[in-house]
């Protein structure tokens, strides 16, 4: 199985450089303004989109996700609608990888054979699912495997040589590695300590490894990819969303065009970064 993420991949290791991962929240600040802005990410440089699946009890995400998740839910936004937007997305774009991120209540509740199908149906490519460690991969990342979707599973700084290989052991399509202890957008990722980590897990596994967390300039973007193989960033896209966005929260004429921006300049760091030799 070859998916989306894979021939991406194999496409950045040709140039020579890291992948640019962006991370919005799906249906934020509503539903048509999230598709415009996904739409526009790709033009603006970014190589794997992950989208996030709004949910009420968003454990990992630190205050500016959190809010996306809460000015989602308040839209109207479902996981049903999720799968939408990938759908609509997919209409123009037949290339871009697809990640849908979040937590395994939604899924669950939705069926996890029916989600999948109509996942995969959708045009989604991989799923990261923070809340369900290898213990408990007959849930979904075994199925998920099964139905041609990459299972995407976080490494941490506290994951210890001798944990790493259950983390790595059903992972596909790359590891992503989270470069602080905490939640996403409390602080900033040490460029020195990540390529130690990224070299750490890269004795474990041939996969690609992308740091997230505390990823917010173009300065920090380059600095990640040149330690890693690809850099994602989060929170400072939402930060320059809701930026935007008017006294009620709606979107604005700004709204679109200042994540793009951002992104633009986000993935210029990332594609001026040196790769380090593998």
């Amino acid at each position: 199985m070859t998916t989306r993420i894979d021939t991406r991949f194999a496409e950045l290791k040709k140039e020579g450089r890291a992948a640019f991962v962006t991370f919005m929240m799906c249906g934020d600040p509503d539903l048509a303004t999230s598709l415009e802005i996904i739409k526009a990410l790709p033009k603006a440089g970014a190589d794997i989109i992950e989208i996030g699946m709004p949910f009420t009890d968003p454990m990992a995400d630190g205050p500016a996700i959190q809010a996306a998740g809460l000015r989602a839910l308040k839209a109207g936004t479902t996981l049903k609608k999720t799968l939408g937007v990938v759908r609509d997305f997919r209409k123009d774009d037949a290339t871009t990888p697809i990640v849908l991120m979040g937590y395994y209540n939604p899924i669950y509740i939705y069926g996890v054979d029916k989600f999948l199908a109509d996942a995969k149906s959708a045009g989604v490519d991989g799923l990261i699912i923070v809340d369900l460690p290898p213990e408990e991969d007959t849930e979904l990342c075994i199925p998920a495997m099964k139905a041609g979707l990459n299972f995407i599973r976080l490494a941490t700084p506290t994951t210890d040589d001798k944990r790493l290989p259950a983390v790595l052991a059903n992972t596909s399509g790359f590891v992503y590695y989270v470069s602080i202890t905490g939640i996403t957008g409390s602080a900033s990722a040490d460029t020195a300590q990540v390529s130690a980590a990224v070299a750490r897990i890269k004795r474990h596994t041939q996969l690609p490894v992308c740091v997230g967390f505390g990823i917010r300039t173009p300065e920090a973007a380059a600095g990640i990819a040149q330690a890693a193989n690809g850099a994602v960033v989060g929170s400072a896209l939402i930060d320059a969303l809701r930026a935007t966005l008017d006294s009620e929260g709606h979107a604005t004429a700004k709204t679109v065009p200042a994540v793009a921006d951002l992104a633009a300049a986000l993935a210029q760091g990332v594609r001026g970064a040196k790769q380090a030799a593998e």
